[in-house]
């Protein structure tokens, strides 16, 4: 009798694979051959569920913002305005094992997705989807009163975004120095210079 074989569960598998080595030894050493082994297929058996080494990279990373998203839909719930968005922003940078890996992993899509459509594709609307979620939350702490400013929340929220970004490869590169505490501090300073 032949053998079932679950296949998103297999994809999965290789997916966790490349996960790892791109943890581990950065996204230019996630070869097909590097992911096959690690997954402990042969190259053969990647073919069966993947089309190219592109898509398994892309599914990596869509794995990874799905991550982010899940958590985030366990910590939002019951917060709005500033209070929820207090916990959007902190839970987009390093702060523990975990995120670092989620940071590091981000960031090392970033310079591949400049030259790969359907990487840049995907960092895009993953992008636009966070902008449009800070800039509500933005709104929702403006109309409660909670901020005031004359600045277009648009511009606030890629402000926001861009610190979350710039103090992220900070605290990756240059962990002494930008510590754990001084980026929550950091983050902390920005949204209170909002509040009304």
């Amino acid at each position: 009798m032949p053998k079932i074989v679950n296949h998103e569960e297999r994809r999965g598998e290789v997916v966790a694979a490349a996960r790892r080595i791109i943890l581990r030894e950065g996204i230019e050493a996630a070869t097909t051959r590097a992911i096959a082994k690690e997954a402990g297929y042969s190259n053969g058996v990647l073919t069966h569920y993947f089309a190219d080494k592109d898509e398994i990279l892309l599914s990596a990373l869509e794995a990874s913002h799905r991550r982010i998203a899940d958590r985030l839909r366990e910590k939002l719930p019951g917060r709005t305005g500033l209070a929820a968005l207090r916990e959007l922003l902190l839970d987009n940078v390093p702060l523990d094992e975990e995120r670092a890996g989620e940071t590091g992993l981000e960031v090392g899509f970033w310079g591949r997705s400049l030259t790969s459509p359907a990487l840049l594709e995907v960092q895009r609307r993953e992008a636009a989807e966070l902008r449009y979620l800070v800039t509500s939350l933005l709104r929702s702490a403006a109309e409660a009163g909670e901020i005031r400013t004359d600045e277009d929340l648009e511009d606030v929220a890629e402000r926001l975004l861009a610190l979350v970004d710039g103090l992220s490869v900070h605290r990756l590169l240059y962990p002494s120095h930008v510590t754990g505490e001084r980026l929550e501090r950091l983050i902390m300073g920005e949204i209170e210079r909002l509040r009304a």
